[in-house]
């Protein structure tokens, strides 16, 4: 036992061991999405989230110790976030005659997305920077963490819980939306990714393309507005 800690103890200071092992997390949560018929509840992310965080407290492994090696996968969140540029471009036609809607949407789920969780945060006893992290939550993280920062938030905490929103938002959207009877693949991609991001809207591409693009486009333009309106909200109400 004494030869295996000495090991771990080795290991667990090479980035590629964090590396390597986030990959295959993804890898096992994505099995057992496949297995399990593609049901919404088995997410990928949130399987991958709860062996990682256990390994971390089993091994006693500090998240500093962890992003050396995780944070070339957290790169890579900005270009991906650039490329959704690319749906956006190929479903302009159809952004445009949907322009109005679509606007008030993310104008109304934007703005619910910050009142609420700092409303809910506020009556639960948050107060200064560790409320001011949940106001950009609902934002995909690269920019979730330049707003955090620039609102006076803690971005690490910002970051959590935006996988958390993520992860619940895609795990709920398709039921929730199956029960209230939202059967347009447009509607239901974009307010996916108005309200879960990056996460949300890689739930809504496996349920069907067309909501996978509006998704993209939802994650996007609430991004935008987000990052416009959070500092204007924060100063009227903080």
């Amino acid at each position: 036992m004494t030869e295996i800690l000495d090991i771990w103890s080795y290991l667990s200071t090479s980035p590629l061991l964090w590396l390597t092992l986030t990959l295959l997390a993804y890898l096992i949560g994505l099995g057992a999405f496949n297995l399990s018929g593609n049901r919404p509840f088995v997410n990928p992310v949130l399987i991958s989230m709860i062996l990682l965080s256990t390994l971390l407290v089993t091994t006693k492994t500090s998240y500093t110790t962890y992003f050396e090696g995780a944070q070339f996968v957290h790169f890579l969140l900005g270009p991906a976030t650039v490329a959704l540029a690319v749906p956006l471009w190929k479903n302009w036609q159809r952004i445009k005659k949907s322009a109005l809607p679509m606007l008030a949407a993310l104008v109304v789920g934007g703005l619910v997305a910050m009142v609420s969780a700092t409303a809910i945060g506020y009556a639960c006893g948050l107060r200064g920077e560790v409320l001011l992290s949940l106001v950009p939550k609902a934002v995909t993280s690269p920019v979730a963490i330049g707003v955090s920062e620039t609102i006076g938030g803690l971005s690490t905490l910002t970051v959590a819980l935006v996988l958390i929103t993520g992860v619940i938002g895609a795990v709920v959207t398709t039921p929730l939306l199956n029960a209230i009877g939202v059967r347009d693949y447009r509607a239901r991609g974009f307010a996916t990714g108005v309200a879960a991001h990056g996460i949300g809207t890689a739930r809504a591409f496996q349920v069907d393309g067309t909501a996978g693009a509006f998704a993209g486009i939802g994650m996007v333009l609430n991004a935008i507005f987000t990052s416009l309106i959070a500092p204007i909200f924060v100063q009227l109400f903080f």
